[in-house]
């Protein structure tokens, strides 16, 4: 059993909104992966006196620390309870109940003898890799069936945050947690599995190198950091040509890769 992770800011003149964490019991039989991915906001009130990097340390923290340590609750149970966790350290000082209150895409697994526990919300990815070398990419789709010309509208996308027919992310509200994709795989049907912030799934879905076997092979050649620089690259590359449009040039980018 072997984990690696790696994470780079978008911006040297910006703190890191990511968070990776990986734990592995003493006794082998299991693990945990976390990575959240923090919703960086818009110039403005957004109801709260931290900023993202406290918001991520402190869920990410939460979701670490239950996922590795309480193995009778599910993942959902897990996040909602992370989450409420998060808000009574700040809901005294804050206001939480802001559309932009500090908040987070999630993607994280849990696995033990006997299976590979899994759970995605909002747009990080999670890859789970089979015996046959078949990858299979778990993904919350919700935010990229908004259109473009909605997401380009802070107000219109603050009206689809968080709300059925729109997108949802870990906030303040412990029962969004309902609202993320799950599921449990039999442990002898994954060889390996990885977490990838938005920021790292580019070299997929922005920059089409490949496919999500293709960045598979990467992360098993590479690691995590091997991938981070082919993203690094590309980003580099396509704003030397003027190409792909984005809503940023460079992400925070978060890779984590685990043999089980």
């Amino acid at each position: 059993m072997r984990t690696e992770a790696a994470t780079l800011p978008g911006s040297p003149e910006r703190p890191n909104e990511d968070w990776v964490a990986t734990a592995l019991p003493v006794s082998g039989g299991g693990g945990t992966v976390v990575v959240l991915d923090g919703v960086t906001p818009p110039a403005g009130d957004d109801g709260c006196v931290h900023d993202v990097p406290w918001f991520t340390a402190r869920l990410g923290g939460a979701l670490t620390e239950l996922s590795a340590s309480r193995p009778d609750m599910t993942l959902p149970e897990i996040l909602s309870l992370a989450i409420r966790r998060t808000a009574d350290t700040h809901r005294d000082t804050c206001d939480l109940s802001h559309v932009r209150t500090p908040q987070a895409t999630v993607a994280m697994a849990r696995w033990n003898a006997t299976s590979v526990e899994h759970l995605v919300l909002s747009d990080s990815a999670l890859l789970l890799e089979a015996p046959d070398g078949s990858v299979r990419a778990v993904l919350d789709d919700r935010l990229d069936r908004i259109p473009d010309e909605i997401r380009r509208s802070l107000p219109a996308t603050d009206r689809l945050r968080n709300q059925e027919g729109g997108f949802f992310t870990a906030a303040a509200d412990p029962e969004v947690a309902r609202r993320a994709v799950t599921g449990t795989t039999p442990r002898a049907a994954v060889r390996a599995l990885a977490a990838l912030t938005d920021g790292a799934t580019r070299w997929v879905d922005l920059f089409a190198e490949g496919d999500w076997a293709d960045c598979f092979d990467v992360l098993r050649n590479e690691g995590p950091h091997g991938l981070l620089a082919r993203v690094r690259t590309r980003e580099a590359e396509d704003g030397t040509a003027g190409g792909a449009t984005r809503w940023k040039r460079h992400d925070d980018a978060t890779a984590a890769y685990a043999v089980l």
